[in-house]
């Protein structure tokens, strides 16, 4: 991702009120978060919405929601938008150092001033009017007014928490609804949605709303069907193939990529203003039947034209913290936001896929997590099964909770004695500053790894031992 700036907010559009520095912006935020859902949600923000001058009205949005996946998939639908020649915008859930990550046009992210002018703005609408918004519906807010501002053509928001009930639910009425999985804490023993969480989800369509799913349970996808024809949606046939990707990256982010093609293709064919069909990749062609005539093969072998197999195999993702190589350090690092069991399981697969393009000369994997955010007994499974088949040991270290966390650290001394109990090399560090150097010191090969996994709080703590104050994508 770009590090250039947007553009600067238009001058005038900051109601009357006080105007805060982008530190004090911050400092409000952090206070605000609240960890209880409310029913009065819905409320506050179609009364924050319209006292900022309804910029929901003004942005046509796609819906991101489901378990995992769900960044990584807005990730690949802006690049396909942008390389469609739409200007796009994004709303990333959850940021790792600055609440700057989580606002970007075309895959630039939010300048300090710019996000100081709509904080101020989202800020004081709310205290003018009474409406006591918290920081989850202050961003959603802050998000529709940055992207109103740039006229993006589309707005592409991930859900943060549940669905139907959750502030950019209440006052957006989005074109497409995508449901990345529903996995791990959301289903029963038999794989299927349990009946609440399903009702969030699928809440989210209404009248004339398209609904795409990755999810790969049948029972799921038949339930979404039927609900999206019960609500007058429009049920689009779900993802089945993975996208090629550059290795190890297709069976990691394949599914992703895939049903962000989806909902690229379905916006541009059908909801978006008629684009060049000779220049754009998603665009049907119109006119041509069967095979193309010999003189048709002809030119396009004189004029050959991008394809979407050339954007797929130029694209990786290049999102901060989602199984991030860095083979310029040494020993190798990577770092992945894994902090459930589903996304732990699809890090352990990237690891062992590095592990067959070319054999690691040591690896140490420094793990911290929060309680409710880890099937327990799963992760003590997944972790033994993965030592037989690879060498290795693992450090485990307590966790920092950040602003809008309220989970508990886990308790890492226990860990690594249920773990040894396994015959598995573990051991405990007291912070993730010595489990980071225990960790490099045990793996000094060119070729070894050091993984870092867990929690954003984990990654920001990575990234705050290198001096690292704002990433840059």
């Amino acid at each position: 991702m770009s590090i250039k700036q947007t553009t600067a907010t238009p001058k005038g559009t900051l109601p009357l009120g006080k105007t805060r520095t982008y530190n004090e912006i911050i400092e409000f935020l952090n206070c605000h978060w609240t960890a209880q859902d409310d029913a009065k949600s819905a409320d506050r923000m179609k009364k924050l919405d319209k006292a900022l001058g309804s910029p929901s009205a003004k942005v046509p949005t796609v819906l991101i929601a489901g378990t995992n996946g769900k960044s990584l998939t807005t990730h690949f639908a802006t690049k396909l938008f942008k390389e469609e020649g739409l200007i796009v915008g994004a709303l990333y859930s959850p940021h790792i150092l600055t609440y700057n990550e989580r606002f970007f046009v075309d895959s630039e992210f939010i300048s300090n001033k710019n996000l100081t002018d709509i904080g101020n703005e989202a800020i004081n609408a709310s205290e003018e009017n009474n409406i006591n918004a918290t920081t989850q519906e202050l961003l959603v807010a802050m998000g529709l007014v940055f992207f109103a501002q740039n006229n993006v053509a589309v707005a592409i928001m991930e859900v943060e928490k549940g669905g139907a009930s959750s502030p950019v639910a209440a006052i957006t009425s989005p074109k497409i609804v995508a449901i990345t999985r529903i996995t791990a804490q959301d289903v029963d023993q038999e794989g299927l949605a349990l009946d609440a969480t399903f009702k969030e989800y699928v809440g989210l369509v209404k009248e004339g709303i398209h609904l795409v799913s990755a999810d790969q349970n049948k029972t799921n996808l038949k339930r979404m069907c039927d609900y999206t024809k019960e609500a007058k949606g429009i049920w689009e046939m779900p993802i089945r193939k993975l996208t090629v990707l550059p290795y190890p990256f297709e069976q990691l982010h394949g599914r992703c990529a895939a049903l962000a093609e989806r909902i690229a293709s379905i916006f541009i064919n059908e909801l978006a203003p008629a684009a060049q069909e000779d220049s754009s990749l998603l665009m049907k062609k119109k006119g041509q039947r069967g095979r193309p005539t010999l003189e048709a093969k002809r030119q396009s072998e004189l004029n050959p034209k991008r394809t979407l197999e050339h954007f797929w195999k130029e694209t990786i993702n290049s999102l901060v913290g989602r199984f991030q190589i860095f083979d310029k350090e040494k020993p190798t690092i990577l770092i992945d936001n894994a902090s459930n069991i589903d996304a732990f399981k699809n890090f352990l697969l990237g690891v062992r896929l590095m592990h067959y393009q070319r054999s690691l000369k040591g690896l140490a994997i420094v793990v911290g997590c929060y309680q409710e955010t880890l099937d327990y007994q799963e992760f003590l499974r997944q972790i033994r099964y993965f030592f037989k088949k690879t060498s290795g040991h693992i450090i485990l270290c307590p966790v920092t909770p950040k602003e809008g966390v309220f989970h508990t650290s886990w308790d890492a001394e226990k860990v690594a004695n249920d773990m040894k109990d396994l015959k598995i090399k573990a051991r405990a560090a007291s912070n993730f500053k010595e489990a980071l150097e225990l960790a490099k010191k045990s793996v000094t090969d060119r070729h070894g790894l050091v993984a870092v996994v867990g929690c954003s709080s984990l990654l920001a703590e990575y990234w705050n031992l290198k001096g690292i104050k704002k990433l840059q994508g």
